[in-house]
């Protein structure tokens, strides 16, 4: 048995089908919810069988290795063999080796789960060797209503408005200087949550609001992110990117124009490339085939049109999805290229630790499948109460600092609106 086995307890894993789940994010707990949803399905946790921590620059190694071991250690009974049953643990990643925030995997002692039609509940129960309960059981929780309504405001945080021109002022001159190509810089607002809040409440904004996203909370990370970073199911994968932004128009024809002036934008076009070539490079060594969009297409969401490449394809070397995240992170979606010299300015030009911001967040199955998303449109919220939003935008040669500053309003929008 190695040293890792022996640390870590083993699983008791049941999953049971049920006839009908129709409502998710009442089940949440209001101060520490686990949510992984889109377009009304997805899953969602309840207590914490197990939580793993992992941190610096081995932080996805070491989370892919210790995975495994649970995995391996659980006894699960999963009659469905869909995705999101039986073994889930949901996780989410700093951004930076660097980052002072840890990167978790939790396993909740129970999950409730929806998709296609199919309802189900997960209970998970960590065990001795001798078999016994190594903690009294949850009960199942029960739908509740929503707490009291709460509005507060997020405000400039570390990074002013006009730091940020500045700082854009100072990206795109290293970027003609012939440096890099591209940087993705970041900018942050702060607030605090009241104490009696119901979270339960931003969640329901953000997936009403933002169905087609990826409405997320893990370990105090909340959001709503357009944007897979990647998926495994049964061994193909799929990745979307997104980079590129325009602001919806006031009406049809508005826009209209809009989505054709980002289609045909030699700016967004050239930051799109960059971002669509480092998901390609980083998938192409664990696949056979890969087939990416020929040419992006416009993506609206409620607020926003995003330029958006599809990749799709069939893994070769059994990667698991914690895997493909270790080699896709960080895509220059979210940093840069090339990613050394992009990390190293955003180390220069930003005072602030990203935390999981841009880092993956989602959830991995027993099998390794599973669905991660890039933490965007997002918010971290501390254990008393304070809240730290991030946006950024993608910097090339043709950037201005007016229009980049107008993009991250634009991108804070959802997560703003959600608690004000």
């Amino acid at each position: 048995m190695s040293e890792t086995s022996r640390t870590l307890p083993r699983l008791v894993v049941e999953t049971t089908r049920v006839d009908d789940i129709r409502l998710l994010v009442p089940l949440l707990d209001s101060r520490h919810p686990l949510l992984w949803m889109r377009k009304g399905e997805g899953i969602a946790g309840a207590g914490v069988a197990l939580r793993l921590e992992f941190s610096g620059d081995n932080r996805f190694v070491d989370a892919c290795e210790t995975w495994r071991e649970v995995a391996r250690l659980a006894q699960v009974t999963d009659p469905l063999q869909s995705p999101g049953t039986g073994l889930v643990a949901f996780g989410a990643f700093a951004f930076s080796a660097t980052s002072a925030l840890i990167s978790t995997l939790i396993v909740p002692e129970i999950v409730v789960g929806k998709r296609a039609g199919t309802y189900w509940i997960t209970r998970i129960t960590a065990v001795s060797e001798s078999g016994a309960p190594l903690a009294p059981s949850l009960p199942m929780p029960a739908a509740r209503p929503l707490g009291a309504e709460y509005r507060l405001s997020l405000l400039p945080g570390q990074v002013k408005p006009d730091d940020y021109r500045e700082s854009v002022k100072a990206a795109v001159s290293r970027i003609t200087a012939g440096e890099l190509n591209k940087v993705v810089l970041a900018r942050d607002l702060v607030g605090h949550l009241p104490a009696e809040a119901d979270l339960r409440r931003t969640l329901t904004d953000l997936a009403l609001g933002y169905p087609d996203c990826w409405t997320f909370a893990v370990d105090g990370l909340i959001g709503s992110s357009p944007e897979t970073l990647v998926r495994v199911d049964h061994g193909t994968v799929s990745a979307r990117v997104l980079a590129g932004t325009i602001s919806r128009g006031r009406d049809a024809e508005a826009d209209h124009d809009a989505a054709i002036a980002l289609a045909t934008s030699s700016k967004d076009l050239d930051e799109h490339r960059f971002a669509v070539a480092s998901v390609v490079q980083s998938l192409k060594p664990h696949t056979r085939t890969l087939i990416t969009s020929e040419i992006p297409f416009t993506l609206k969401l409620p607020n926003l049109w995003h330029l958006a490449s599809d990749a799709e394809g069939i893994l070769s070397d059994g990667s698991t999805s914690l895997d493909l995240i270790a080699a896709l992170h960080p895509t220059a979606a979210v940093a840069g290229a090339p990613t050394a010299t992009a990390l190293a300015l955003i180390d220069e030009l930003e005072p602030f630790d990203r935390g999981r911001y841009a880092g993956p967040v989602g959830w991995v199955g027993a099998d390794g499948d599973g669905e991660w998303a890039v933490a965007l449109r997002c918010a971290q919220i501390a254990e008393n109460g304070d809240i730290t939003a991030y946006a950024g935008a993608g910097i090339v040669a043709e950037s201005d600092p007016e229009r980049e500053l107008i993009e991250t309003k634009m991108k804070f929008r959802p997560i703003v609106e959600a608690f004000g």
